[in-house]
């Protein structure tokens, strides 16, 4: 079946044909109202042509937008983030896998204090807990606003999986709050995720 690639942009309500011409594929949708076809994303138009043993002549129009060729956070969603920022009250950080997908695109997450562990939180120190550069396994908890997911390490399994010592070293985890440096055996605070059994 092969795909005719039409460099065509369109948005969401654009018209993208008549439904008795074309059939609505993903992203798009068929108005029974009017009989008309509508793009129901941002992206671009791509025009199928029918199998050539189905009864159905009428192409089908889909619409890939741009986050269509990655994965894309969702609320639930276990994500593994590089923390760029630590704050006094919040860590920024660079989502770079959802589950064991790679993203294509930057998705920007937020771990709040409040998030950080699920007893103590108002003892919790951001500096203490992560440093820039550390590897986070966390779970999205909503998109926060439109520039960053709200993200929580507030689990046995969840928190840093991954950090290099002052002296470059990846550290070794030696307990729930501490990863130890293999070189010079320095001590380091984290928020350390449970290793998996």
């Amino acid at each position: 079946m092969e795909e005719e690639k039409e460099a065509v942009m369109v948005t969401p309500g654009e018209v993208l044909g008549r439904s008795s011409d074309v059939k609505a594929g993903r992203g798009a949708y068929a108005a029974l109202h009017n009989n008309t076809v509508y793009a129901s994303l941002t992206g671009f138009r791509h025009t199928i042509p029918p199998p050539p043993d189905s009864p159905d002549k009428r192409p089908t129009v889909e619409v890939t937008g741009h986050k269509a060729h990655g994965p894309v956070p969702q609320p639930g969603s276990v994500v593994i983030v590089r923390v760029t920022k630590v704050m006094a009250r919040s860590a920024s950080a660079d989502i770079m896998c959802v589950g064991s997908k790679c993203v294509r695109e930057k998705f920007t997450g937020i771990i709040r204090q409040q998030d950080v562990r699920a007893t103590e939180i108002d003892k919790v120190d951001m500096h203490l807990s992560f440093h820039p550069g550390d590897i986070v396994k966390a779970l999205v908890l909503s998109l926060g606003d439109a520039r960053a997911y709200f993200l929580s390490t507030a689990k046995n399994e969840l928190g840093v999986v991954s950090a290099e010592s002052i002296a470059g070293a990846t550290m070794v985890p030696v307990s729930w709050t501490e990863m130890q440096c293999p070189l010079t055996g320095q001590i380091e605070q984290r928020k350390v995720a449970k290793a998996a059994s």
